[in-house]
This record gives structure tokens, sequence and C-alpha cells, in this order.
């Protein structure tokens, strides 16, 4: 098995260490070059044949093979040719001779399709190149539908799927060589661009360091910032999306106080996408979801499996962490419930949570702000406290695609600093709490990076802001009133009025749900809480 470290420490008396280069990028591969040196190693190379994979022999399992579709324009808003010519432009401006392609959910949003291959992402198994005059898909053509080759006409060559590492040392050979200098070697006039993620066997077969530029990819820029049919589509799919999560949350009181059904963790996410299969455009969830009760509510990552799972205990926090996949966008929403009677701890917790989620989503910030920059907003009012959680405040979505997506975010990651929020982003607004052993808090709702009006524009920038699209009410047993400030209060009003206008449609015949959304969005007023 390779281990990193643990290779380099072997490596001693100028032993020389291979390694599969299809499953390290190239920047790991030059870290682990220099450990391995001054571990006293020769150096490291790749090795084109994984020994693992020939210890399997014809006992390997075979790679998925799920059809692959086109994503119809009315979701995609925008031809993959456009999008092509757009990154032709980036590489024309910067002088690169092309652009290798590894990350699926690049490949997916530049040519307009959606699959299968792995769980919760609708994606496929591919590799793609795009030079000023060609692009190409490496794919097995029996994973296409028939109407994909149709699709793309003369304007995307489609060729194996392994050709890509024969096919990238013709690009390398391609590339024209500068006069030569006097002493320095012949360098080639423009470069191949792979992105900083991908394999450390593509940059080899280009030709290695001198013939390969290390980039931020610009599919991955461009692809986090949706357009106007991707904004409208995570509107409308987070409406459906979140009168599902009412309507399991009213059904799941219903069983576990009026009626004190035994229902344990797997059992309320199943439940829940039963619900949401009935929703148009659905085609499955976008994560593993987080049912979670009492002390699980507290592993921020937790996953209840059938057998070993806990069961849903009405006197205890509820935390559900849950998505969809819809063809108009991807959901990921968290819902922090209670059905007894909460702690002071608990309901103090959750309201400074909830003060982050608006902190952030009232936020406005000058043009060139960065995710890193605005992370604080969010812990604040717990800081204040001696509190704070152990994980980003927010991550990038995609539309119908991945639920975590690049490069942006909020949060403390490095790289959260290096890219700023720009309009069309659409990122996830979720602080949090968590005591081990007892209870967790998240609240996390969807927002969508829009210019702000603002009365002045200091340094003539524009502004941003957030629009918020998660349409679920939040617990209102969990409120303390007295610790929200009249613009908190304000905000959470008006946010309750607008989930319960726009999901009402939902519940005409379904009088459980109505109640429970009538219940759980009416307005908050201070003197409810005077006396408490």
């Amino acid at each position: 098995m390779f281990r990193r470290g643990k290779n380099a420490e072997q490596s001693g008396g100028h032993k020389t260490v291979g390694v599969d280069p299809t499953v390290i990028t190239a920047p790991e591969a030059r870290k682990l070059t220099e450990k391995i040196k001054r571990k006293g190693g020769a150096q490291l190379i790749g090795v084109k044949t994984n020994l693992v994979d020939l210890v399997w022999g014809d006992e390997r399992p075979p790679r998925p093979n799920e059809k692959v579709s086109i994503l119809d324009i009315e979701y995609a808003g925008k031809k993959f040719e456009e999008k092509i010519e757009d990154l032709r432009k980036e590489l024309d401006k910067k002088k690169s001779a092309g652009l290798i392609v590894s990350m699926l959910d690049e490949i997916a949003w530049l040519f307009n399709l959606r699959g299968k291959d792995i769980p919760y992402n609708p994606v496929f198994f591919s590799y793609a190149a795009v030079t000023p005059t060609t692009a190409t898909l490496y794919i097995d053509d029996s994973k296409l539908n028939a109407d994909v080759v149709p699709y793309f006409g003369e304007k995307v060559l489609v060729r194996p799927y392994n050709a890509i590492f024969k096919d990238a040392e013709g690009f390398g050979r391609s590339l024209e060589v500068e006069a030569p200098v006097e002493g320095k070697p012949p360098k080639p006039e423009k470069k191949f661009w792979i992105s900083t993620k991908a394999s450390w066997a593509l940059s080899l077969n280009l030709g290695g360091e001198e013939k390969v530029d290390e980039v931020r990819s610009p599919i991955g820029d461009a692809k986090a910032i949706k357009n106007a049919i991707e904004l409208e589509g995570m509107r409308a799919c987070h409406i459906r999306d979140g009168a599902s999560l009412s309507e399991y949350f009213a059904w799941l009181e219903e069983e576990l106080v009026e009626k004190q059904t035994k229902l344990d963790e797997v059992q309320g996410a199943n439940k829940l996408e039963e619900i949401r299969a009935q929703k148009d455009r659905f085609m499955g969830l976008s994560f593993d979801t987080i049912s979670s009760t009492g002390p699980n509510a507290a592993i921020i990552h937790y996953k209840p499996e059938k057998g070993n799972c806990s069961v849903i205990d009405p006197t205890a926090v509820y935390l559900c962490d849950s998505g969809a996949q819809y063809l108009d966008g991807t959901t990921d929403t968290t819902r922090t419930l209670h059905f007894g009677e909460p702690t002071a701890m608990e309901i103090k917790a959750y309201t400074l949570v909830l003060k982050g989620v608006i902190a952030i989503d009232r936020a406005v910030f000058p043009k060139g702000t960065s995710g890193f920059a605005l992370d604080t907003l969010a812990r604040q009012f717990l800081w204040r406290e001696g509190l704070d959680y152990r994980h980003g405040t927010g991550h990038g979505v995609g539309s119908y695609l991945n639920v975590h997506e690049g490069p942006i975010g909020i949060g403390t990651r490095i790289q959260y600093s290096e890219v700023s929020l720009a309009v069309g982003n659409v990122i996830s607004d979720e602080p949090g709490y968590y005591e081990d052993g007892n209870f967790g808090i998240r609240i996390e709702n969807m927002v969508m990076a829009q210019e702000a009006k603002t009365d002045y524009k200091f340094g003539d920038k524009p502004w941003l802001g957030f629009e918020h699209v998660t349409m679920v009410p939040m617990c209102r047993k969990l409120i303390d009133g007295k610790l929200l400030t009249q613009e908190e209060r304000t905000w959470l009003n008006g946010y309750h009025q607008e989930v319960y206008e726009k999901t009402r449609g939902f519940f005409e015949r379904d009088e459980r749900t109505m109640k429970w959304l009538e219940r759980e969005t009416r307005p908050i007023h201070v003197m409810e809480f005077a006396l408490s």
C-alpha cells in the first residue's frame, strides 16, 4: 500500500520509490520527492502499471458504466459551444496551448452532460482536452446516450477514455520550441494547462514541468458563477425541496409525539427521501442524509446505518442535514429541531447559531471580498461566549452537480482567501455548535451572491450581498427572542413570511403540514419572552 510518509521514511540508502502517477497530483509528487531526498532516497518515479491492478487480475470490479445524457438548455442556461468559446478566449489571453480537464464536474458542466457514475453526484468518468482548434471528450462511447454524438456534431471529438494518456504525449510533442539561447535548454513557446488537482500522470505524459502550467482551473471559476437560468432553477428547486422538509418535519413530530412511534434515524432519512422523490424534477439525493438524534447530532459528519443507528428521541435535539439533486438545481439544507422541552443551553446555542446565519445573510461587502473575510461574521456571537465550531461556515454548491463545489467558500481555509465572491455564486451559510456526547446544533441556508443597493459607492466599487433561497422554517421552540436584536427579529419574521407564502401551496390538501407550517412561521415578538 502506498503511504506518502511511510514510503519516504523507507527510502534511505539511495532507494528509488515508485508510485502509480494517476493517484497523486503533481504538487503531491514534488512534495514527496523532496521528502524522499531528505531521507536519503534517490528519486520518485511514476510506475505505469499499477501493481495492485496486477494482483486483481480479471477479478478487479469494473468501472461504472452508467449512461450519460444531455442536460437541456432550459436547465443549463448556456450552450456548450459558448462555454468552449469562452474557455478558448481565456486560453488565448493567457497564451496557453490548451487545457487538459480531469475534474469530473467541470467536464459535465462544460459539455452540458450529466451521468450517474458517482453516488449523489451526476458526473461520469471522463477526461477532456480543449485547444484553440479542437475539443475532445475522452469517454467510453458505450456510456453515451444515442443523442449525444449528434448533439456534438463536428464540434467535439469523442475518443476512448484511456486514450487521454497517449494523446497527452502527442500534445506535448506538438508544442513549438523557442529558438535556443546559449547555455540554456530550449523551452516551448506555450504550455498546456492542467488543474492543480490533476494527476501527476497527465503532467508526465504532457512532458513534465517544462511543458505544463498547473493552474486553478478556469472552468471551475466559470462554473461557480451561475447564469440567470441556473439561479432561477436554484430558487425553484429550493421551494419544492423546502416543502418536502416541512412535510417531513410535520410527519416526524406527529409520529414521535402524538403517536409515540419508535423510529430510528435511518427510517427518518428514508421517509424524507420518499417525500422528496414525489417532487417535480427530482433526480436523487445530493449526499447521505445526516439524520441524527441527541449525542449523534454532535458528530459533524455522522452517517446513520441500518442496524447501527439510534432511535430518534423526542426529548432530545434532532439534527437533519440533507439535500437533493433536481434537474434545475442542487439543494443542501440543515435544520435542528426539538420535539420536547429543550434545555437552556440548547436554546442559547441555537439562538447564537441563528444570529450567525442572519449575519451572513444580511452581510453587505465590497466587490473583491473573499469568504475568508466573512467567516467571523457567523462566529462572532459564539466567540463572545467562548464557543466555536470546527468546520467551515459555507461551501460552494453546483447546479445539478456536486453539492460541494470550489473554488469559493466561507471559512478559515487559506484557499478561500484566494478567490473573491462574485455575483452568481451559490454558497451555503451554515454555522453550528456541538457538545460532544450531548447535542449538536447546525442551521444551513443556501444563499446567492448578488449586487447590493447602497446609498454610497466608496471607491466607486460595486457592493455585494446575498439572497437566500432555502425555504424551511427555523425551530421556534429553540429560539430565545430576547437574544435577538430588533433587526434580527424583523429578518426572521420576514423570512418566515416568505417561507409560508412560497410553500403553502403544496399543502392545500395536507392539514397536518399546513398547521405545522402556520405554527412555525408565525411572527416572533419580544413580548413573548419578556416574562420567561
